[in-house]
């Protein structure tokens, strides 16, 4: 299944939020609550991070796009 290049930023930005919301609150989790209860704590972590971090990345995405853009030059 092919998806039309127009939702390229759309994507990146669920891909991008997905992992780093995963990660993060993986991090968080093993950091501040240890590995009691790990899974449960991490998964619900992630549910409460997602939704945040998915519009947070659809907005500053493109803003550092373009302050990338001006520091190298392109």
């Amino acid at each position: 299944m092919k998806i039309h290049p127009r939702h390229t930023n759309l994507l990146f930005s669920l891909f991008m939020s997905l992992i780093m919301a995963f990660i993060m609150s993986g991090v968080l989790t093993a950091i501040y609550h240890g590995f009691e209860n790990f899974i449960a704590s991490w998964l619900l972590g992630f549910v409460i991070a997602w939704p945040i971090a998915f519009p947070a990345v659809l907005v500053i995405a493109p803003r550092v796009r373009r302050w990338v853009q001006r520091l190298t030059g392109q």
